[in-house]
């Protein structure tokens, strides 16, 4: 046995070059209907969420501008609906689908972080520029 080299406990493990063995053990997976962002992280219900942003609409109506079937649209309504991203209502027969925007907010909050870590970057990075401008500007007549 290789001394360098952990024992195995049931894990595959990978000989990755400089790096040495790295654990592939299963992970597990989180249910989607935990929180707004594991629903939101499926780029089908996202483009629902898209949909209802425009108001509220039966799952004909999204099944019909999505393009998919209606067990699928179906399904991913459920996992929106168990998080609180939509709220539904019987019309008749229909169930109308809407947006409830509220559970949105945490991933709003954590975006907007980013956004003005970036924000501040793009502010520095336009101070360099018109620097490099005026360097330029001044700079150009005497390469001749």
């Amino acid at each position: 046995m290789n001394p360098a080299r952990p024992p195995n406990v049931g894990m595959l493990l990978l000989d990755i070059f400089r790096y040495g063995y790295v654990s592939s053990s299963p992970m597990a997976r989180v249910a989607t209907t935990t929180d707004a962002f594991n629903a939101v992280a499926e780029p089908r219900r996202r483009q629902i969420l898209d949909v209802l942003a425009g108001g509220e609409r039966p799952v004909s109506d999204l099944v019909e501008q999505l393009g998919l079937t209606q067990p699928q649209v179906s399904k991913h309504l459920r996992v929106l609906r168990e998080v609180g991203l939509v709220d539904v209502r019987d019309e008749g027969r229909r169930r109308i689908y809407r947006l409830n925007g509220h559970p949105l907010r945490p991933i709003h909050d954590w975006v907007n972080s980013y956004e003005r870590s970036w924000a501040r970057r793009f502010d520095r990075l336009d101070v360099v520029l018109e620097e490099l401008k005026g360097k330029e500007r001044g700079d150009g007549g005497d390469d001749e």
